[in-house]
Protein backbone atom coordinates (compact mmCIF):
# COMPACT_ATOMS: atom_id res chain seq x y z
CA UNK A 1 0.00 0.00 0.00
CA UNK A 2 1.17 3.42 -0.71
CA UNK A 3 0.56 5.13 2.51
CA UNK A 4 -1.82 7.95 2.54
CA UNK A 5 -0.38 11.60 2.98
CA UNK A 6 -2.56 14.12 4.41
CA UNK A 7 -3.03 17.00 2.16
CA UNK A 8 -5.35 19.78 1.00
CA UNK A 9 -8.39 18.03 -1.19
CA UNK A 10 -7.77 21.47 -3.44
CA UNK A 11 -6.17 20.40 -6.49
CA UNK A 12 -2.00 21.64 -6.49
CA UNK A 13 -1.74 24.78 -8.12
CA UNK A 14 -0.81 24.65 -11.57
CA UNK A 15 2.53 23.21 -11.94
CA UNK A 16 2.61 21.10 -9.28
CA UNK A 17 2.83 17.57 -9.28
CA UNK A 18 3.59 15.09 -12.68
CA UNK A 19 4.78 17.11 -15.27
CA UNK A 20 2.01 17.39 -18.24
CA UNK A 21 1.62 14.54 -21.04
CA UNK A 22 -0.16 15.11 -24.20
CA UNK A 23 -3.52 13.50 -23.99
CA UNK A 24 -4.12 13.68 -19.91
CA UNK A 25 -7.09 14.17 -18.65
CA UNK A 26 -8.03 15.14 -14.89
CA UNK A 27 -11.15 16.12 -13.34
CA UNK A 28 -13.02 16.08 -10.10
CA UNK A 29 -16.34 13.77 -9.86
CA UNK A 30 -18.80 14.59 -6.53
CA UNK A 31 -20.67 11.33 -5.29
CA UNK A 32 -24.03 12.44 -3.38
CA UNK A 33 -27.24 11.34 -1.92
CA UNK A 34 -28.86 11.19 1.26
CA UNK A 35 -27.70 9.02 3.84
CA UNK A 36 -27.29 5.39 2.97
CA UNK A 37 -27.48 4.87 -0.63
CA UNK A 38 -24.30 2.99 -0.99
CA UNK A 39 -22.42 6.30 -1.68
CA UNK A 40 -18.80 5.32 0.45
CA UNK A 41 -19.00 1.46 -1.29
CA UNK A 42 -19.72 3.08 -4.89
CA UNK A 43 -16.30 5.06 -3.75
CA UNK A 44 -14.46 2.08 -2.19
CA UNK A 45 -14.72 -0.02 -5.35
CA UNK A 46 -13.88 3.25 -7.92
CA UNK A 47 -10.62 3.70 -6.13
CA UNK A 48 -10.03 0.01 -5.63
CA UNK A 49 -9.33 0.02 -2.07
CA UNK A 50 -11.00 1.08 0.63
CA UNK A 51 -11.19 4.49 1.93
CA UNK A 52 -14.07 4.92 3.22
CA UNK A 53 -15.92 3.15 6.00
CA UNK A 54 -19.29 1.73 5.47
CA UNK A 55 -22.43 0.48 7.60
CA UNK A 56 -25.97 0.03 7.66
CA UNK A 57 -25.86 3.09 10.17
CA UNK A 58 -26.98 6.24 8.29
CA UNK A 59 -24.77 9.38 8.26
CA UNK A 60 -21.68 7.23 8.58
CA UNK A 61 -19.60 9.06 6.23
CA UNK A 62 -18.90 12.68 7.84
CA UNK A 63 -16.35 14.02 6.12
CA UNK A 64 -15.05 15.29 2.31
CA UNK A 65 -13.29 11.93 1.66
CA UNK A 66 -10.84 11.98 -1.88
CA UNK A 67 -9.90 9.34 -3.16
CA UNK A 68 -8.05 8.85 -6.39
CA UNK A 69 -7.99 6.43 -9.42
CA UNK A 70 -5.49 6.64 -12.54
CA UNK A 71 -6.33 4.24 -15.32
CA UNK A 72 -4.26 4.82 -18.89
CA UNK A 73 -4.08 8.92 -19.42
CA UNK A 74 -7.12 9.46 -17.30
CA UNK A 75 -7.26 10.37 -13.38
CA UNK A 76 -10.20 10.19 -11.64
CA UNK A 77 -10.12 12.26 -8.57
CA UNK A 78 -13.79 11.23 -6.82
CA UNK A 79 -15.36 13.22 -3.33
CA UNK A 80 -17.15 11.18 -1.26
CA UNK A 81 -19.56 13.44 1.01
CA UNK A 82 -21.25 12.88 3.55
CA UNK A 83 -24.74 11.69 2.88
CA UNK A 84 -27.54 15.48 3.06
CA UNK A 85 -29.08 15.22 6.95
CA UNK A 86 -32.67 16.84 7.30
CA UNK A 87 -33.79 15.09 10.33
CA UNK A 88 -32.07 17.15 12.97
CA UNK A 89 -30.51 20.63 12.65
CA UNK A 90 -27.71 20.03 15.37
CA UNK A 91 -24.62 21.78 15.11
CA UNK A 92 -23.05 18.77 13.43
CA UNK A 93 -25.56 18.47 10.70
CA UNK A 94 -25.26 22.19 9.63
CA UNK A 95 -21.32 21.08 9.49
CA UNK A 96 -21.83 18.32 7.15
CA UNK A 97 -24.51 19.63 5.52
CA UNK A 98 -21.78 22.43 4.38
CA UNK A 99 -19.49 20.00 3.65
CA UNK A 100 -22.08 18.33 0.85
CA UNK A 101 -23.03 21.70 -0.73
CA UNK A 102 -19.12 22.79 -1.29
CA UNK A 103 -18.23 20.00 -2.93
CA UNK A 104 -20.64 20.07 -5.54
CA UNK A 105 -20.00 23.71 -6.35
CA UNK A 106 -16.42 23.27 -8.01
CA UNK A 107 -16.08 19.49 -9.86
CA UNK A 108 -16.50 18.79 -13.35
CA UNK A 109 -19.31 15.66 -12.37
CA UNK A 110 -21.84 14.94 -10.16
CA UNK A 111 -22.22 11.26 -9.18
CA UNK A 112 -26.05 11.60 -7.83
CA UNK A 113 -26.82 8.25 -5.85
CA UNK A 114 -30.24 6.63 -5.39
CA UNK A 115 -31.58 3.34 -4.60
CA UNK A 116 -32.74 1.96 -8.19
CA UNK A 117 -36.47 2.11 -8.52
CA UNK A 118 -36.68 4.48 -5.51
CA UNK A 119 -36.78 7.91 -5.27
CA UNK A 120 -37.98 9.85 -1.64
CA UNK A 121 -38.82 13.34 0.06
CA UNK A 122 -34.73 12.66 1.03
CA UNK A 123 -33.60 12.47 -2.60
CA UNK A 124 -35.44 15.23 -3.58
CA UNK A 125 -33.97 17.73 -1.06
CA UNK A 126 -30.33 16.40 -2.16
CA UNK A 127 -31.37 17.02 -6.19
CA UNK A 128 -32.43 20.44 -5.59
CA UNK A 129 -28.86 21.61 -4.43
CA UNK A 130 -27.70 20.77 -7.66
CA UNK A 131 -27.78 23.06 -10.16
CA UNK A 132 -27.70 22.69 -13.48
CA UNK A 133 -24.14 24.05 -15.13
CA UNK A 134 -22.84 20.96 -13.74
CA UNK A 135 -23.23 17.51 -15.79
CA UNK A 136 -24.97 14.97 -13.19
CA UNK A 137 -25.17 11.48 -14.33
CA UNK A 138 -28.25 9.20 -12.46
CA UNK A 139 -27.05 6.21 -10.19
CA UNK A 140 -29.41 3.94 -9.75
CA UNK A 141 -27.65 1.62 -7.15
CA UNK A 142 -28.54 -1.16 -5.84
CA UNK A 143 -30.05 -2.97 -8.78
CA UNK A 144 -29.42 -6.25 -7.35
CA UNK A 145 -32.13 -5.83 -5.32
CA UNK A 146 -34.98 -5.20 -7.80
CA UNK A 147 -37.30 -7.99 -8.13
CA UNK A 148 -38.43 -7.26 -11.42
CA UNK A 149 -36.08 -5.26 -13.85
CA UNK A 150 -38.78 -4.31 -15.80
CA UNK A 151 -40.39 -1.53 -12.98
CA UNK A 152 -37.02 0.24 -13.39
CA UNK A 153 -37.93 1.42 -17.23
CA UNK A 154 -40.91 3.75 -15.71
CA UNK A 155 -39.02 5.00 -13.00
CA UNK A 156 -36.28 6.17 -15.16
CA UNK A 157 -38.70 8.12 -16.88
CA UNK A 158 -40.16 9.82 -14.08
CA UNK A 159 -36.57 10.64 -12.88
CA UNK A 160 -36.03 12.59 -16.62
CA UNK A 161 -38.51 14.57 -15.52
CA UNK A 162 -37.41 15.85 -12.35
CA UNK A 163 -33.74 17.02 -13.65
CA UNK A 164 -31.66 17.17 -16.83
CA UNK A 165 -29.57 14.42 -15.97
CA UNK A 166 -26.62 14.04 -18.62
CA UNK A 167 -26.69 9.84 -18.07
CA UNK A 168 -28.85 7.58 -16.17
CA UNK A 169 -26.76 4.45 -14.88
CA UNK A 170 -28.46 1.44 -13.64
CA UNK A 171 -26.29 -0.33 -11.59
CA UNK A 172 -24.68 -2.21 -8.10
CA UNK A 173 -21.42 -0.13 -6.67
CA UNK A 174 -20.81 -4.42 -6.14
CA UNK A 175 -20.47 -5.41 -9.79
CA UNK A 176 -16.89 -5.00 -11.39
CA UNK A 177 -18.49 -4.90 -14.74
CA UNK A 178 -20.66 -2.10 -13.61
CA UNK A 179 -17.90 -0.40 -11.81
CA UNK A 180 -15.62 -0.86 -15.13
CA UNK A 181 -18.52 0.46 -17.42
CA UNK A 182 -18.92 3.44 -15.34
CA UNK A 183 -15.12 4.51 -15.59
CA UNK A 184 -15.97 4.32 -19.52
CA UNK A 185 -18.94 7.03 -19.30
CA UNK A 186 -16.81 9.26 -16.77
CA UNK A 187 -14.16 9.51 -18.49
CA UNK A 188 -15.45 11.93 -21.17
CA UNK A 189 -16.70 14.57 -18.70
CA UNK A 190 -13.10 14.97 -17.17
CA UNK A 191 -10.89 17.70 -19.33
CA UNK A 192 -7.86 17.29 -20.83
CA UNK A 193 -5.33 18.12 -18.29
CA UNK A 194 -2.31 17.40 -16.05
CA UNK A 195 -2.70 14.75 -13.66
CA UNK A 196 -2.86 16.32 -9.87
CA UNK A 197 -1.53 13.27 -7.96
CA UNK A 198 1.05 10.90 -8.57
CA UNK A 199 -0.19 8.14 -10.30
CA UNK A 200 -0.18 5.68 -7.47
CA UNK A 201 -1.81 7.87 -5.21
CA UNK A 202 -5.41 6.67 -3.40
CA UNK A 203 -6.16 9.16 -1.47
CA UNK A 204 -5.57 13.18 0.39
CA UNK A 205 -6.32 11.25 3.68
CA UNK A 206 -3.74 10.01 6.47
CA UNK A 207 -3.45 7.00 8.10
CA UNK A 208 -4.45 8.26 11.39
CA UNK A 209 -7.50 9.32 9.67
CA UNK A 210 -7.97 6.28 8.46
CA UNK A 211 -7.58 4.79 11.97
CA UNK A 212 -10.29 7.17 13.58
CA UNK A 213 -12.83 6.37 11.07
CA UNK A 214 -12.29 2.10 11.29
CA UNK A 215 -12.92 2.64 14.65
CA UNK A 216 -15.66 4.69 13.98
CA UNK A 217 -17.01 2.33 11.68
CA UNK A 218 -16.67 -0.41 13.77
CA UNK A 219 -18.25 1.31 16.85
CA UNK A 220 -21.16 1.71 14.39
CA UNK A 221 -21.48 -1.88 13.28
CA UNK A 222 -21.07 -3.73 16.49
CA UNK A 223 -23.90 -1.58 18.07
CA UNK A 224 -26.18 -1.56 15.37
CA UNK A 225 -29.10 0.64 15.73
CA UNK A 226 -28.83 1.16 19.88
CA UNK A 227 -25.93 4.03 19.75
CA UNK A 228 -26.81 7.06 18.26
CA UNK A 229 -24.69 8.37 15.20
CA UNK A 230 -23.80 11.40 17.11
CA UNK A 231 -21.07 9.09 18.76
CA UNK A 232 -17.57 10.03 17.51
CA UNK A 233 -13.43 9.22 17.69
CA UNK A 234 -10.66 11.50 18.31
CA UNK A 235 -7.37 10.16 18.06
CA UNK A 236 -5.16 11.16 21.19
CA UNK A 237 -1.94 9.22 20.16
CA UNK A 238 -0.66 8.27 17.34
CA UNK A 239 3.20 7.23 16.69
CA UNK A 240 5.28 5.18 14.21
CA UNK A 241 8.03 2.91 14.85
CA UNK A 242 10.48 2.49 11.74
CA UNK A 243 10.91 -1.59 11.42
CA UNK A 244 13.58 -2.84 14.80
CA UNK A 245 15.12 -5.60 12.16
CA UNK A 246 15.38 -6.26 8.51
CA UNK A 247 12.29 -8.20 6.87
CA UNK A 248 10.13 -6.47 9.75
CA UNK A 249 7.10 -4.25 9.77
CA UNK A 250 6.79 -0.65 11.29
CA UNK A 251 4.65 -0.61 14.15
CA UNK A 252 2.03 2.15 14.92
CA UNK A 253 1.15 2.96 18.56
CA UNK A 254 -2.84 4.09 18.59
CA UNK A 255 -4.35 5.44 21.52
CA UNK A 256 -8.31 6.72 20.76
CA UNK A 257 -11.28 7.86 22.78
CA UNK A 258 -14.63 7.09 21.74
CA UNK A 259 -16.93 10.12 22.41
CA UNK A 260 -20.30 9.64 23.51
CA UNK A 261 -23.08 11.84 24.86
CA UNK A 262 -24.81 9.58 27.99
CA UNK A 263 -23.44 7.39 30.25
CA UNK A 264 -25.95 4.85 29.05
CA UNK A 265 -24.09 4.92 25.68
CA UNK A 266 -20.48 4.55 27.59
CA UNK A 267 -22.31 1.34 29.19
CA UNK A 268 -23.47 0.30 25.80
CA UNK A 269 -19.31 0.73 24.22
CA UNK A 270 -17.88 -0.79 26.76
CA UNK A 271 -19.91 -4.02 26.93
CA UNK A 272 -20.11 -6.94 29.55
CA UNK A 273 -16.55 -7.05 30.93
CA UNK A 274 -15.16 -4.97 28.15
CA UNK A 275 -15.81 -7.07 25.71
CA UNK A 276 -17.40 -4.92 23.32
CA UNK A 277 -15.03 -2.49 22.99
CA UNK A 278 -12.48 -5.22 22.96
CA UNK A 279 -13.73 -6.20 20.19
CA UNK A 280 -13.97 -3.07 18.52
CA UNK A 281 -10.16 -2.23 18.59
CA UNK A 282 -9.52 -6.11 17.67
CA UNK A 283 -11.50 -5.41 14.61
CA UNK A 284 -9.64 -2.11 14.10
CA UNK A 285 -6.34 -3.23 14.81
CA UNK A 286 -6.65 -6.36 12.29
CA UNK A 287 -7.95 -4.00 9.01
CA UNK A 288 -5.67 -1.50 10.14
CA UNK A 289 -2.89 -4.13 10.12
CA UNK A 290 -4.32 -4.79 6.10
CA UNK A 291 -4.43 -1.33 5.01
CA UNK A 292 -1.44 -0.14 6.40
CA UNK A 293 1.23 -2.97 5.95
CA UNK A 294 2.11 -2.59 9.17
CA UNK A 295 1.96 -4.05 12.81
CA UNK A 296 -0.47 -1.95 15.24
CA UNK A 297 -0.88 -1.53 19.10
CA UNK A 298 -4.33 0.29 19.61
CA UNK A 299 -5.90 1.14 22.80
CA UNK A 300 -9.38 2.86 23.06
CA UNK A 301 -11.29 4.70 25.67
CA UNK A 302 -14.69 6.16 26.11
CA UNK A 303 -15.54 9.38 27.59
CA UNK A 304 -19.36 11.15 28.13
CA UNK A 305 -19.44 14.66 26.59
CA UNK A 306 -23.11 15.29 26.80
CA UNK A 307 -24.28 17.82 23.88
CA UNK A 308 -21.24 17.83 21.92
CA UNK A 309 -23.28 17.74 18.61
CA UNK A 310 -24.94 20.67 19.63
CA UNK A 311 -21.35 22.59 20.16
CA UNK A 312 -20.30 24.34 17.50
CA UNK A 313 -16.78 24.66 19.25
CA UNK A 314 -16.84 20.74 20.21
CA UNK A 315 -17.95 20.13 16.77
CA UNK A 316 -14.80 22.00 15.44
CA UNK A 317 -12.58 20.72 17.76
CA UNK A 318 -13.04 17.48 16.71
CA UNK A 319 -12.02 17.55 13.07
CA UNK A 320 -15.46 18.51 11.94
CA UNK A 321 -15.38 21.96 9.72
Amino acid sequence: MNHPIESDPIPPAAGAGPSPSAGQRCGLVAIVGKPNVGKSTLLNALVGQKISITSRKAQTTRHRITGMRTRGVTQFVFVDTPGFQTLHANALNRSLNKTVVGAVSDVDLILFVVEAGSFTAADERVLKLLGTGIPTVLIANKLDNVHRRSEVAPWLQDMQGRHAFAEFVPMSAKNPKDIERLFGICEKYLPEQPWWYAEDELTDRSEQFLASELVREKLFRLTGDELPYTSTVVIDKYEEEPPARKGQKRLLRIAATIVVERDSHKAMVIGDKGERIKRIGMETRQELEKLADAKVFIELWVKVRSGWADDEARVRSFGYE
